[in-house]
């Protein structure tokens, strides 16, 4: 008679005769956090993985693998819920295999009969492992985007916060600083030999410019959406340079640059200043850190119809950890800091259909961007 017909049914009675053992030392041997949420529907598992295994040895299982993947989606949901790795699973499941095996031996048939019956159960755990990793994977990756959303949700609740708390802090701040920024105006004219005006005035500038910061954080796309034009990239980055002059000369940083003097861009100008005014002042804030020399690298170039603006310093390494987050906002390493500088930064760029990111090593840390190249522009 065939094997169909003769060993299975042999080694189906000797499975039905040992199940209570065969489960025993099953669940003697593999791993179960005490917390696990489903730590007392294990061993029936275990017990159902068993009824498979029969149902394998009749070739029965390969007329309805459904069964079997209804099976281990159930568990893959099981190990979620439970928050555990998978690792452990399939190393239970393993396990299982390795433990029917074993009395597998102690079947009284022939070496070539338990080699079939292997196969057949290898086949029963293959399929098991591979629909439960998928559907666990499935699961995982779902529970992965939901986080995410939520993340996602959050800022922009903290956002919507922020440009509530900025819309009041500029309505109360704006005017006064306005009409304090006209009288000092007025009276450069009038004494324009007087000490400190110009170091107040360069401060003053400063404050009003990180109002603006909160801002672009405030205001919706539609309503930042501004007039842009034409810009020559190096005169703009020439005109904050020597805007940052008293900063450079109080910090005592070495600039230098290295810019095409044809790359044009299509751009706002007032958003494109306080993004290359962001970086240098921050960058100057780097350099601070260090003993000198201090130096600051701005360079650009084109390439591929783009124009890349490097802006580099020789301070701190920034760590990679703190670079994949360095863009987000509410994140910020400095003591007094807003964490929206960046944040702001980087809406700007991708409004302008650029993008912009940060390479650090023990030499130099560069923000690079790159923005659409001028189309009637010649590259350097």
């Amino acid at each position: 008679m065939s094997f169909l017909n003769i060993v299975s049914t042999k080694l189906i009675e000797f499975l039905d005769s040992n199940t209570e053992t065969i489960l025993k030392n099953w669940w003697q041997n593999i791993h179960i956090h005490p917390s696990d949420i489903h730590i007392n529907k294990i061993i029936k598992n275990g017990n159902f993985m068993l009824q498979l295994v029969k149902k394998a040895l009749t070739d029965e299982l390969n007329q309805n693998e459904i069964e079997i993947e209804q099976h281990a989606r159930k568990v893959a949901l099981e190990r979620i819920q439970a928050n555990k790795n998978i690792a452990e699973f399939i190393t239970n499941i393993n396990l299982g295999r390795k433990t029917i095996i074993n009395h597998i031996f102690l079947a009284k048939i022939t070496l070539e009969e338990i080699q079939q019956a292997i196969e057949q159960i290898n086949y029963c755990f293959d399929q098991y492992c591979f629909f439960a990793i998928k559907h666990y994977t499935l699961l995982k990756e779902k529970e992965i985007e939901e986080k995410n959303c939520l993340i996602d949700e959050t800022h922009k609740i903290k956002l919507s916060l922020l440009g509530q708390m900025s819309s009041s802090f500029v309505h109360e701040f704006r005017n006064p600083l306005t009409a304090v920024i006209g009288f000092i105006k007025l009276l450069k004219m009038e004494y324009p030999t007087l000490k400190y005006l110009d170091i107040i005035d360069h401060e003053l500038d400063q404050l009003k410019f990180r109002i603006t910061q909160f801002l672009h954080t405030s205001k919706n796309e539609a309503a930042q959406e501004q007039r842009k034009e034409k810009l020559t990239v190096h005169l703009l980055l020439e005109d904050i340079i020597q805007f940052l002059y008293p900063s450079i000369v109080d910090t005592d940083v070495n600039v230098q640059t290295c810019c095409c003097k044809t790359a044009q861009i299509i751009a706002n100008t007032n958003e494109l200043k306080q993004v290359f005014l962001n970086i240098l002042m921050n960058s100057i804030d780097a350099v601070n850190k260090k003993t000198k020399p201090r130096k600051i690298i701005v360079s650009t170039c084109t390439k591929n119809n783009h124009v890349l603006i490097d802006i580099s310093n020789n301070g701190p390494t920034i760590p990679s950890q703190i670079r994949e987050i360095i863009f987000e906002p509410f994140f910020t390493t400095k003591e007094l800091g807003t964490g929206i500088g960046l944040y702001v930064c980087k809406k700007i760029i991708e409004k302008h259909n650029g993008s912009i990111k940060c390479i650090s090593n023990k030499d130099l840390t560069t923000f690079r961007i790159c923005l659409p190249l001028y189309s009637n522009n010649n590259s350097c």
